[in-house]
């Protein structure tokens, strides 16, 4: 049998992207497993080759049909006369969204089996006058998805999110109990397809000490205590809200399969903390599979040879999970 395509879009040109998926392309373990298809430009990959003394490509392909092995799909999105490693430029910014579109196209029309992607830069979208704040929302609007979130995986900690690219003023208004139960819906499904059993879930406070009943804020009173006892009455495995600033301490990450978070850095700062090259990123929801880095852009350290490429593997082996 021929092994699963899995797309892995190249990211910012002007970032590490390109460089971790240089990697990629010379991993023998991931070539057992699949074929991974990196859709970017093949002249900004021997760039980098160059810049990081890595080997270059040594298959570019210009349609999936030629696939038979590790490769690179050549979008030829934007020349190296365009932009400059390391800085934030429009063009790039259309570029990564050029194989963000591809990929996603690519799925839904049955030629690859997942899509995987390297990190966009947010500054190089809006410079592009592309409006999406990031992968989750480009995907979940290509996908014309209405339920859909976030979900950071590692072996250490797993957290869904409620609110994901907006600015922390803007979080409370956006939490419903709805919202709060449908995250957590959607991270119990993607739990069970991964590890095959019902996990248990910890549901976070958004204020300090989870509000102490209202004392200090009303969040939690008002739609995460509800949103609790609904998931609750459909079975789930439920503790919450937990107190954020406990929520991750050793023994309750052991006992805990999935914590529910309500805002962006409320999760990501303790798995970038704890496990930060091997988190991946992941959005639940979709009709098709997408698995992500968990890191960005790092123009600081874009063409040096030092980008760390555990997470594109991790997420790979993830996606891999879910076919």
């Amino acid at each position: 049998m021929s092994l699963p395509k899995i797309a892995v879009t190249m990211g910012d040109p002007a970032g590490v992207g390109p460089e971790v998926c240089l990697h990629l392309l010379r991993n023998e373990e991931i070539a057992k497993l699949c074929t991974p298809v990196v859709f970017g430009d093949a002249a900004v990959l021997e760039q980098a080759a160059d810049q990081c003394r890595l080997a270059k490509p040594e298959k570019i392909i210009g349609g999936l049909s030629e696939a038979d092995g590790p490769c690179v799909l050549d979008i030829g999105a934007i020349g190296l006369s365009d932009f400059e490693t390391g800085t934030v430029n429009a063009a790039t910014g259309c570029a990564g969204y050029a194989y963000v579109e591809n990929a996603i196209n690519a799925a839904l029309g049955g030629q690859v089996a997942a899509v995987t992607t390297a990190p966009l830069n947010k500054e190089a979208l809006r410079a592009a006058g592309i409006s999406f704040p990031g992968h989750t929302e480009i995907f979940a609007a290509k996908t014309h998805v209405q339920r859909a979130c976030m979900l950071q995986y590692s072996s250490e900690v797993r957290c869904v999110f409620v609110t994901t690219h907006v600015g922390y003023a803007e979080v409370p208004g956006l939490l419903t109990r709805e919202r709060i139960l449908e995250t957590l819906e959607l991270g119990a499904q993607a739990m069970r397809r991964i590890r095959g059993s019902e996990p248990k879930i910890g549901v976070l406070g958004l204020n300090p000490h989870a509000g102490e009943h209202g004392l200090f804020g009303g969040e939690e009173e008002a739609v995460i205590l509800p949103a609790i006892e609904a998931a609750r009455a459909k079975g789930f495995d439920v503790e919450g809200p937990i107190p954020p600033d406990t929520a991750f301490l050793p023994d309750k990450r052991r006992a805990t399969d999935l914590f529910v978070c309500m805002y962006h850095d409320q999760g990501h700062i303790p798995l970038k903390a704890l496990c930060f090259d091997e988190a991946v990123n992941t959005t639940l929801g979709l009709p098709i599979i997408r698995t992500s880095v968990d890191h960005g852009t790092a123009l600081d350290i874009a063409g040096q040879g030092k980008a760390n490429p555990n997470s594109l593997f991790e997420a790979v082996r993830l996606a891999l999970k879910f076919i």
